[in-house]
């Protein structure tokens, strides 16, 4: 009996054990459905970091296409990975640069608009149609600082006038104009002077300068004139030039100013006040002639002359001009070259501007009404 009850609390005890394994085992069974849920976790953590890998290397290229065009530095990729915020930085401050640079074109390009053009400054980039309106506009001033402007040559005929032009050549109107009273009196006409001596005429002809081949040339144009034209002056330039000594500049001066007939004298002043205001930058006298000619209808030319050539001769001069004296400043591209002082340009005129006589000695009567005075007589002092 005692066995039997000890056999059975044996067994008692055994099926409480595997009563506790059951429930231990059953308890392990129940933890793995627990853990479960951890354990998927991380697996939704794990996919979750999977795509937003995915989307950072979707963005990646994009940064990688914008890198090359921002920087040339390819081969300092470890620079740039050692300091990510510096290029950084660089990049923010790269539009800086670019903003400082277009400020100052925009500011360059409204400051010389208004003055540029119209004062005193060089007019590169000039329309031909400002050109035209400019040079015209100065022609128009002339006229009205020198309304009495003339031939600073004295002349009774054409033949006076084209001797005179011919002899005023490498000297002063002034000093023509005191020599040939004493040769026209001696050699009146063509004839007169085609037969004269040489030596005769060379003696008359020595305050000139160059007389020697001055009296060849005067003696030659009269045989000319005899021979060819029946002792008259032609009135066509193709005639004239066929003169000894007589070119294209002074048988325009003989055309305006004995026939009436437009041209354009360009002698020495004519040619530096051109260029000095940038109508023309030629400096062959027959280019000069048809630059200028263009700029301005043919009926002005002579008068156009007469303007620009005793400006030069009177306020332009060629080693210093009186540029603060002068009335077309404002509209001069070369001003400031010469006295911008205005007391002591006014030194710096010639002639009436200056309150002493002209060139000739027989000035028309609009000259000596304006305050011109004549000239003196060879040898008067």
């Amino acid at each position: 009996m005692g066995e039997q009850i000890s056999d059975g609390g044996r067994k008692t005890a055994k099926a409480a054990k595997t009563a506790a394994a059951g429930g231990s085992a059953s308890a392990k069974k129940a933890a793995p459905a627990r853990k479960t849920p951890a354990r998927k976790t991380p697996a939704k953590k794990a996919t979750a970091q999977k795509a937003t890998a995915q989307k950072a290397t979707a963005k990646k290229p994009a940064a990688k296409k914008t890198a090359p065009a921002r920087g040339p530095a390819a081969k300092q990729a470890s620079a740039r990975k050692a300091a990510p915020a510096k290029s950084s930085a660089a990049l923010k401050k790269a539009p800086a640069p670019r903003k400082q640079v277009v400020a100052p074109k925009k500011a360059t390009a409204s400051v010389p608009a208004a003055p540029a053009k119209t004062v005193a400054a060089h007019p590169q980039g000039e329309s031909r149609t400002a050109l035209v309106r400019r040079a015209r506009r100065v022609n128009r001033e002339l006229a009205e600082v020198y309304p009495y402007a003339h031939p600073e040559l004295d002349f009774e005929n054409p033949f006076q006038l084209v001797v005179a032009t011919v002899l005023s050549a490498q000297t002063t109107d002034l000093r023509v104009n005191q020599t040939t009273p004493a040769l026209f009196a001696k050699y009146p006409t063509p004839e007169d002077l085609a037969a004269a001596d040489p030596e005769e005429v060379e003696e008359i002809l020595r305050p000139t300068g160059f007389f020697r081949a001055k009296t060849k040339s005067v003696i030659g144009l009269s045989k000319a004139l005899v021979e060819q034209f029946g002792g008259e002056v032609p009135g066509r330039l193709e005639d004239l030039v066929k003169l000894p000594g007589v070119g294209r500049k002074t048988a325009f001066v003989v055309l305006g100013n004995a026939f009436g007939r437009p041209g354009i004298t360009v002698d020495t002043h004519f040619q530096r006040l051109v260029r000095r205001w940038k109508w023309t930058d030629e400096t062959d006298p027959d280019k000069i002639e048809a630059a200028v000619g263009a700029l301005f209808p043919k009926s002005d030319w002579t008068d156009l002359s007469h303007h620009v050539i005793w400006h030069g001769r009177r306020i332009c001069h060629a080693r210093k001009p009186a540029c603060g004296a002068c009335p077309i400043a404002p509209l001069c591209p070369a001003y400031g070259e010469g006295e911008t002082d205005p007391e002591k340009a006014e030194k710096l005129l010639k002639y009436e501007k200056a309150g002493r006589p002209g060139q000739r000695l027989r000035p028309p009567q609009a000259y000596l009404d304006a305050g011109g005075r004549a000239a003196p007589p060879l040898g008067a002092g």
